[in-house]
């Protein structure tokens, strides 16, 4: 098979060897379309290693066709279009994943569309209403908004009744977040968004890929018994925590990365998806936002794009026609 293979922090596409026997639990799919998220450029960089036993391949999902099945796996036929939720492996003409991380094809999406689903809807799903156990009408406030995920998180939050807050740096990025559902929006350009979601009515739960000082902005708008849901270091590693409000006004900071989960716990993931989100997209009432496609030869150019934050929605990558 081929892949991006890393060296020295060089990006080429060349020839690999693929993996010579497909565990039984295993669908091994022939890759058509995969896409950057910010772990892989962190992979890339030397900063997040994959998991112990993954692939060091980038690419954490891919949309294909089944090439063949392994012993234990039902439910699946070779040649059928799917989409997978990867541990790493993904920029690769080939792809064995576990089974309980893929998924048929939403009915009615083509296998471009599929390629944008299951990394961020997986995330969204994962954060919102497992860790954070959003119940209805409680309101969210998201930063990045304008990503693959913040964008999934609006529709997401907004399809099943909670209303969303969004920070970005871009005026057009916040345009474009109003039009996917939400109904309070703040540029991080015109200072702290503090002030701005107090009025708006405050929030009960946060959904913060930024970190750093931004975890003491977000206990001031934090209700009773909310949650600071931390998914990314963009903004530092150190943050001031004011234990005084953590206690008496019951909030609770969550760490939560999805990539490090067991099998299991993605394999939950993936079908609560299947029974809720896959309806919803079916149906056309949510939808992966894409910014772009880029063929897999020109990797380097479209991780440099995401790196600059030039991205609404996701950055695809065409591995096969």
């Amino acid at each position: 098979m081929k892949a991006i293979n890393v060296t020295g922090g060089t990006l080429n596409w060349e020839e690999r060897e693929g993996t010579s026997e497909l565990p039984a639990d295993h669908v091994e799919i022939d890759v058509v379309w995969t896409a950057i998220n910010r772990a892989d450029l962190m992979q890339r960089a030397g900063v997040y290693p994959p998991p112990p036993g993954a692939s060091d391949i980038l690419g954490l999902e891919v949309s294909g066709r089944v090439a063949s099945l392994g012993e234990s796996v039902t439910g699946f036929e070779v040649g059928q279009e799917v989409c997978a939720l990867l541990t790493g492996g993904g920029y690769a003409t080939r792809v064995a994943v576990p089974a309980v991380q893929v998924l048929p094809v939403p009915k009615g999406y083509s296998l471009q569309k599929a390629a944008a689903i299951p990394e961020v809807f997986a995330t969204a799903w994962l954060n919102l209403y497992q860790e954070a156990d959003l119940q209805p009408g409680e309101r969210v406030l998201l930063h990045a908004a304008a990503s693959g995920l913040g964008t999934a998180v609006i529709q997401l939050a907004t399809a099943f009744g909670n209303p969303v807050f969004a920070t970005a740096g871009d005026a057009r990025k916040l345009e474009i977040c109003q039009q996917l559902g939400a109904t309070g929006v703040w540029n991080r350009k015109d200072g702290s968004f503090v002030e701005a979601v107090k009025t708006w009515g405050g929030v009960d739960m946060v959904l913060d890929p930024v970190g750093g000082s931004y975890i003491a902005e977000d206990q001031k708008v934090l209700n009773v018994d909310g949650r600071i849901v931390l998914i990314g270091l963009m903004g530092g590693r150190s943050a001031e925590v004011d234990l005084g409000v953590m206690l008496v006004k019951r909030h609770r900071l969550i760490g939560s990365t999805l990539r490090s989960r067991t099998v299991e716990d993605k394999g939950r993931v993936m079908q609560a998806l299947h029974r809720h989100v896959w309806p919803l997209l079916a149906a056309g009432q949510i939808e992966p936002l894409i910014d772009s496609e880029w063929p897999i030869t020109r990797v380097e150019e479209a991780m440099a794009y995401v790196a600059e934050n030039r991205n609404t929605g996701k950055v695809l990558l065409r591995v096969a026609e």
